[in-house]
């Protein structure tokens, strides 16, 4: 069936506001830019705190799901995609993360349920995750056969998604991440000045956002140094222990270490306007990986210079050397060098604030949703092997 210019588009996901994290923010971003580009949208969501009064210019659709990737949650997304069979089938289906993903993978083999066209984006961890599974390997490859297009937020991830499904090669294309819409521009940190050298990390409590790392770098740095450390963490987390593990070693350093939890937006933009350098020492941890990383573009847009493990497509959200420093991972020595540098050097603090303004600005949604959803003449050439080949045609 040929769908008409104007299809609704119809988002899945089991990430969204008031949830927090990157793939909640690309979603909404997506979905955002593309009615900027007059297209009309539905989101897909889990029900939440949707009495909060958030002003979006597409409806949400609440449904009865907690969130997860389990199997009631994929069943009930299951049902309602039955339910409304009649409006999927008329319709562009996105589906951004892998809750959806694995929902879909049980009806792509029914003709009735068969969505008008079908976009996927995978972030990272989902791609190794499907891929150790022999049965969710199967259906996800079906899957990925059957959709019209598919994206990733970074070279790193589509070498990732093409090593593992290489039917997915000649249907990709590059999706990066950029600022949120409502970003607003801060003061300029020139005339700031201050004894304490404030570094902030944002992001979950968990063993691969390397809260720990940081701690560890900045407890080897000469006692000077220390003294005018102050540490900023943002953020919550129950697995692994890990929280209690970061707040046990942080009674343990002679600097000073602030735990501020979870934070409303506005707490965050304080925070970021009194930081001075922002770190995230992301590793692999099992089969998770860091696709991209959306809170480095939000720090360097905040004017701050970033410390940060030179891991998954880190590289690709941080320009190693311009607005940060990339270090190998676990290489504490490394780490605690570079944190030396920054803390010692406020020049060179204020000028890779300044390039990281810059830098941050350089993707925007409204590219990347223009190419997922109205740019149906764009293919990709099968002769094409390499994933920096194939990504080039987004810029063309």
């Amino acid at each position: 069936m040929e769908l008409s210019s104007n299809a609704p588009i119809l988002i899945l996901t089991h990430e969204f506001a008031p949830t927090k994290g990157g793939i909640a923010t690309f979603t909404e971003e997506m979905a955002r830019a593309a009615v900027q580009l007059g297209r009309k949208v539905e989101v897909w969501a889990p029900r939440g705190c949707e009495e909060r009064g958030d002003d979006y210019p597409f409806p949400v659709r609440r449904l009865d799901l907690k969130g997860s990737q389990d199997v009631s949650c994929q069943i009930k997304l299951v049902r309602e995609l039955i339910r409304q069979r009649r409006r999927v089938r008329k319709a562009i289906v996105y589906i951004c993360d892998p809750g959806p993903v694995l929902a879909m993978c049980y009806l792509q083999f029914f003709k009735t349920f068969k969505p008008g066209k079908l976009i996927l984006t995978f972030h990272g961890s989902e791609i190794k995750t499907f891929a150790a599974n022999p049965g969710k390997r199967i259906a996800v490859n079906q899957l990925i056969k059957r959709a019209d297009r598919i994206s990733t937020p970074s070279e790193f991830t589509h070498g990732l998604l093409k090593s593992n499904f290489p039917g997915a090669k000649k249907k990709t294309f590059l999706t990066p991440g950029a600022l949120r819409s409502d970003f607003e521009e801060i003061e300029s940190r020139n005339a700031r000045s201050s004894k304490k050298v404030h570094i902030l990390t944002v992001g979950r409590l968990h063993p691969r956002k390397g809260q720990a790392f940081i701690m560890q770098a900045l407890a080897q740095l000469p006692r000077q140094l220390r003294r005018q450390v102050s540490f900023w963490i943002v953020g919550t987390g129950k697995k692994y222990g890990y929280e209690t593990q970061l707040r046990q070693m942080a009674e343990q350093v002679d600097f000073s270490v602030t735990f501020f939890g979870d934070v409303t937006n506005e707490q965050l933009e304080d925070l970021y306007a009194r930081a001075d350098l922002f770190s995230m020492t992301s590793v692999n941890f099992r089969k998770s990986v860091e696709g991209f990383g959306l809170v480095y573009l939000e720090a360097a847009a905040h004017g701050l210079p970033i410390v940060a493990h030179k891991v998954g497509g880190v590289a690709e959200a941080v320009s190693d050397g311009e607005n940060g420093i990339l270090v190998e991972p676990e290489n504490l020595n490394q780490l605690s060098e570079a944190f030396a540098q920054l803390i010692q050097d406020r020049e060179l603090r204020l000028r890779m604030g300044r390039n990281g303004k810059r830098w941050a600005r350089r993707n925007n949604w409204i590219q990347s949703a223009d190419l997922l959803f109205n740019r149906w003449d764009i293919s990709i050439d099968p002769s094409l092997e390499e994933p920096e080949d194939a990504l080039q045609l987004v810029e063309a």
